[in-house]
């Protein structure tokens, strides 16, 4: 089975400085139709303006990465990582027990446009822990490169959780296929362009449910980015 989530569907944000898409409830925008999938529990496509950005807050018991497309993201915590990431890098902050930090803009002229997303971890009340690895676009075009999974490993964020998360970009006729064992489900997130998923036409901003149906396979890319989650089926999905 495919659902469809439509871009401009999503909830949105604007607060000057930062304009927000959400994919799922979030902050002030709610809707129970649209809660997560599976342990997926938030996608936000944010812009942030030159200078700007999110001041020092608390999280726990939750994974919490940043996808930059555009511009340059500045990082610190509380943990005592600093660090600015830009289009390639993957961060990834398990908040554990308890873990503050902020994100701003690194530029004072440009905005950054990043992906923020949040899934739930296996356990509660773990030591939080920083992650960094950078993906080059060669090593995304035209495949799926897996960059955060349970295991971990060379150039891969190892993920609280049984999931994993895969980057790719296409073109033309390039194209890739993802087998999920079992009754697996996936959710592909285009964060650019437009492809064509298991015959569904997407495009930029657009989200796509994946119920038993075994495989995934992207064509048709027009300056496509984009994001795969293999979840768990046990999990509850909206």
């Amino acid at each position: 089975m495919h659902e469809l989530r439509r871009a401009a569907d999503r909830g949105q944000a604007d607060h000057g400085w930062l304009q927000s898409r959400h994919s799922f409830s979030f902050a002030e925008y709610h809707d129970p139709r649209q809660m997560g999938f599976s342990d997926l529990r938030v996608i936000n496509d944010d812009r942030v303006a030159a200078g700007q950005g999110f001041g020092r807050h608390p999280h726990r018991d939750m994974e919490i990465f940043s996808y930059v497309l555009d511009g340059a993201l500045e990082h610190k915590d509380s943990l005592g990582t600093g660090s600015v990431i830009r289009p390639g890098d993957v961060q990834l902050m398990s908040a554990g027990r308890g873990v503050s930090h902020s994100e701003f803009n690194a530029s004072a002229t440009e905005p950054v446009h990043f992906l923020q997303i949040w899934i739930v971890p296996t356990e509660r009340g773990g030591p939080p822990r920083y992650q960094q690895t950078h993906v080059s676009a060669s090593e995304k075009r035209g495949r799926l490169r897996l960059v955060l999974s349970p295991e971990g490993g060379e150039g891969v964020l190892q993920l609280g959780q049984d999931a994993r998360v895969y980057a790719g970009l296409f073109d033309g006729a390039e194209q890739a296929r993802l087998t999920l064992d079992g009754a697996r489900h996936a959710y592909v997130h285009v964060a650019r362009g437009a492809l064509t998923v298991n015959g569904v036409r997407l495009s930029e901003g657009d989200g796509l449910k994946v119920r038993d149906v075994g495989r995934i396979e992207l064509s048709d890319g027009q300056g496509a980015e984009v994001l795969v989650f293999d979840l768990r089926a046990g999990a509850l999905s909206r």
